[in-house]
């Protein structure tokens, strides 16, 4: 089986900056893409930012030259940098990754439980 756990949620006051890291444990073959995705009250889930397998990288629009997303390939973990942090930036955060289990079995994806930012002074 396989597991995301995240953390570095909190509370943050306008500008400020918070970190957020998720690691998969389990049987892992190989680790495809990881991504951040949020979901704010009444909102739907929406893409934060994206890091595939040979470290390319997306953002949302209304994250770039604010968040920065890294993976730690030897430790199947991924970050997100967060700075210069808004009130529109307060959701739950979820941590996503596509993972192969074993060599020759398909490509399943994963969530983590989600671990909450807000963003107020």
């Amino acid at each position: 089986q396989v597991q995301l756990v995240e953390s570095g949620g909190g509370l943050v006051q306008p500008g400020g900056s918070l970190r957020l890291a998720c690691a998969a444990s389990g049987t892992i073959f190989k680790l495809n893409t990881m991504a951040w995705y949020r979901q704010a009250p009444g909102k739907q889930r929406d893409l934060v930012a994206r890091i595939i397998s040979d470290s390319s990288t997306n953002y949302a629009d209304s994250v770039k030259g604010r968040f920065t997303i890294a993976r730690d390939n030897a430790r199947n973990t991924v970050f997100l940098e967060m700075n210069s942090l808004e009130p529109e930036d307060t959701a739950v955060y979820y941590c996503y990754a596509e993972i192969q289990p074993r060599p020759y079995v398909k490509v399943n994806t994963y969530w983590g439980q989600g671990t909450q930012v807000t963003v107020s002074s």
